[in-house]
């Protein structure tokens, strides 16, 4: 198998460029727990019926999809997803470096909060600042 793979590559039948940066939505959902278990069972449910839609939204490049999806990545949204504070960070770089037709007030307050030192470590932000760039570059595709 991994010779296959490796003419495969070689012969550039295969790009690791092309490969899928997204990983499925149902990925991030917190099996872990029940909704409720939650402390806001109704909002965990809610978000766990929306996430597909909001995720799948996000990296098409919708504003409001990605500040929900950088908020429960962040949170984990009353344990309906779960946390990964670089990834909801890396979200946050990407709203705040993005021009989006309805710019909010707020996002560069989230940023600083969501990826400032007292929410994620030094070497969390600069994985995030990382991941970011790729993101940017898979956005729309």
């Amino acid at each position: 198998m991994r010779l296959l793979s490796a003419t495969l590559f070689a012969c550039g039948c295969v790009s690791l460029v092309d490969a899928p940066l997204w990983p499925p939505a149902e990925t991030y959902v917190d099996t872990t727990m029940q909704c409720s278990q939650s402390s806001n069972p109704a909002r965990c449910q809610h978000m766990r019926d929306r996430w597909k839609a909001e995720y799948e939204e996000a990296i098409a490049g919708g504003y409001r999809a990605q500040k929900h999806v950088a908020l429960c990545l962040s949170t984990g949204c009353d344990g309906a997803i779960q946390p990964d504070k670089m990834l909801g960070c890396a979200w946050r770089i990407v709203i705040a470096d993005v021009t989006h037709a309805q710019p909010d007030s707020m996002d560069r307050a989230n940023l600083n909060r969501f990826c400032g030192t007292d929410y994620i470590d030094a070497k969390g932000k600069l994985e995030a600042a990382s991941q970011a760039k790729a993101m940017q570059r898979q956005i729309g595709k």
